[in-house]
């Protein structure tokens, strides 16, 4: 998906990219209501193009905001932009 630093995912605006891996790109973001800094993930463009792609990711968000552990990562929100998912989760 390459985004922007400025881009806007639903509630959240893109600062600046963290990574990249196989399936997905991750970003530094921030919820432009309350300022508060968050990691969005999203879904690579050939992934997009895949049902199934997509809703591994999907799949494995929901199952991730299911737990509650200090050691694995907090799913706040899930959402689309232009048909792929992406993933809001505290910045560590």
């Amino acid at each position: 998906m390459a985004l922007t630093s400025g881009t806007k995912l639903g509630p959240y605006e893109i600062v600046s990219p963290l990574g990249a891996g196989g399936m997905g790109e991750v970003y530094r973001s921030r919820d432009r209501v309350s300022n508060v800094k968050w990691r969005s993930r999203c879904c690579r463009r050939h992934f997009r193009l895949t049902r199934t792609g997509c809703a591994v990711l999907s799949k494995r968000a929901l199952a991730t905001a299911a737990l509650n552990h200090p050691n694995i990562l907090a799913v706040f929100d899930i959402g689309t932009i232009e048909g792929s998912p992406y993933v809001v989760s505290e910045l560590l």
